[in-house]
């Protein structure tokens, strides 16, 4: 009887490891699908401040009762730092400015969605060849992309500003992924994304009493707040130190293809984002693009 239920619970175990990719990428799809919920009702700056203000609090909780080695190296710290200004602040502020003023979640979805041929096309100036598939993968994201960006151009939803702020986010999260590929060791997640999330929360709060409009508390925004902090931060951030650990985590690169368009369903069935023939056939060539891209 025990063996019974131990290898019952061994096939639980492997059933769910072989899940968490499945699920991280679920949660991470929803990132800026929270932002359209939450912006008309803050502006962006001061929304994300308080997100990574609580953040950093429950994850400093959370070290403190698991006891959480924190880095071993003072320049991994410094490291860290950096990572908090730029994958959490700098793409979190961007990106969800850009929300604020007209983009759709979708659309945003796929711009950053298009770090990994970023990614790759930098790598490939630094010596780590593409492959002609690779190449063919570029190009064909790139151009649902275009697709796209002419589309919601005619539409009226893309503009100067809010297309800068897009931009600004891919760029700050790709050298984020860069930077961390060459200078972060391996640490633990917890004391990782506290160090990350105070940092982001040191950077933002300043910057956020240069926004006038004020927060309105609405329930739209506390289902936002909630749902950024538990699910985004704290879930999604949890699965991938599961995974980190368990080996799973190289799994993810192969379902991240699918956020923008998993966003731009979310958006389109929970607040009627116009999408069309135009705009799903964009976000399967950039979809494509980016698995031929990131596959192994």
């Amino acid at each position: 009887m025990t063996g019974q239920v131990t290898g019952q619970g061994a096939a639980g175990d492997s059933r769910w490891i072989a899940a968490m990719p499945a699920v991280f990428v679920a949660i991470w799809c929803t990132g800026f699908v929270v932002a359209r919920l939450a912006m008309p009702h803050a502006p962006p700056i001061s929304f994300l401040s308080i997100r990574f203000a609580l953040s950093a609090l429950c994850f400093g909780a959370w070290v403190f009762a698991s006891g959480a080695r924190w880095p071993s190296e003072p320049a991994q710290w410094g490291h860290l730092a950096v990572l908090g200004l730029t994958t959490q602040a700098g793409y979190l502020i961007c990106g969800w400015a850009a929300v604020k003023y007209g983009m759709g979640a979708g659309t945003m979805a796929l711009i950053a969605g298009l770090q990994p041929l970023l990614t790759a096309l930098w790598l490939h100036t630094q010596g780590e060849r593409l492959k002609p598939l690779q190449w063919t993968g570029l190009l064909l994201g790139l151009a649902g992309l275009v697709l796209v960006v002419l589309h919601k151009l005619g539409a009226g939803e893309l503009n100067a500003l809010n297309m800068g702020l897009g931009a600004g986010a891919l760029l700050t999260i790709t050298f984020g992924g860069l930077y961390q590929k060459r200078f972060v060791k391996p640490n633990d997640a917890r004391t990782a994304m506290f160090v990350q999330m105070a940092v982001a929360a040191l950077i933002s709060a300043p910057l956020a009493l240069l926004e006038h409009e004020p927060i309105v508390w609405h329930h739209e925004l506390f289902i936002a707040l909630g749902w950024s902090v538990l699910v985004l931060t704290l879930g999604g951030s949890s699965l991938l130190f599961l995974m980190l650990q368990r080996g799973a985590a190289t799994r993810v690169t192969s379902l991240m293809y699918l956020v923008p368009p998993a966003a731009a369903l979310l958006a389109w069935a929970l607040f009627g984002d116009p999408v069309g023939a135009v705009f799903w056939l964009g976000m399967a060539m950039s979809a494509l693009g980016v698995y031929w891209v990131v596959r192994r």
